[in-house]
């Protein structure tokens, strides 16, 4: 059973649309690649499946029928989760804290609710534990690499156990290590079960761990097949429009 479907999903902004009947399937534990050029529409596509903001028409379908998202929060009870390409940390917190922003623990102290870090600090490390992460709860963010910020903002994913987690440019100006560890995170959470769709522009990166291909121009979906059964040659002719549809 599909996790997600978007059925012809249109998005318009005032005289501007960005996408015109996307139609798209999520499955389990699948990592699909969304790719395109700049103004394609694969962001406005992920932030309708994010919650930021309404599709003009079209449905989105979850396992338990139709939804409709006024908010993220909402798309996050409903088990979608986004991780934007600037991270959204605190560099002066801790790795911990920053897993549990806005989702603290808190314990009753007499008629007060206190912060309870040492359950912070546990959980968060076994988060990064179960994404074989090196990254330790009482690490400053500041202090991180590009690869341990990354495994922070996915481990913040994980406290409300999703069903899609979406991630925006993970790999974008990091070095060559640092995405090899992000490549492992993305591995690890299909591994766990958890649909993943990866926006990248970089190739080698959707080609290594991506199940599925995904690719808008202008706003339409040109291409939507297995990555066994495509090439970079055959998806970047599709981005640039060399090649109409595949």
């Amino acid at each position: 059973m599909s996790v997600l479907q978007l059925r012809n999903i249109s998005k318009s902004f005032g005289a501007i649309r960005a996408l015109t009947d996307v139609n798209l399937t999520l499955e389990p534990g699948e990592v699909l690649g969304l790719m395109g050029d700049n103004g394609a529409g694969k962001s406005t596509l992920v932030k309708i499946m994010a919650g930021n903001f309404p599709p003009t028409t079209g449905d989105i379908m979850l396992e338990d029928g139709p939804v409709v998202f006024h908010q993220p929060v909402e798309a996050r009870r409903k088990g979608i989760e986004i991780v934007y390409q600037d991270l959204a940390l605190c560099n002066n917190l801790s790795a911990a804290a920053n897993v549990f922003l806005g989702r603290e623990i808190k314990r009753r102290f007499g008629p007060f609710n206190i912060l309870d870090f040492r359950a912070m600090y546990e959980q968060a490390g076994q988060l990064f534990g179960e994404l074989k992460s090196e990254t330790r709860p009482h690490d400053l963010v500041r202090r991180m690499s590009g690869g341990q910020r990354q495994a922070v903002a996915i481990s913040r994913t994980r406290l409300s156990n999703p069903k899609v987690v979406l991630l925006d440019e993970p790999t974008a100006a990091i070095s060559v290590r640092q995405v090899a560890e992000v490549l492992d995170l993305i591995r690890r959470l299909r591994d766990q079960g958890i649909c993943v769709v990866l926006i990248s522009h970089r190739m080698p990166d959707v080609f290594s761990v991506c199940d599925r291909v995904f690719v808008l121009r202008r706003g339409r979906k040109v291409a939507e097949k297995p990555i066994a059964d495509s090439s970079p040659e055959e998806v970047t002719g599709l981005i640039t429009g060399a090649i109409h549809a595949a």
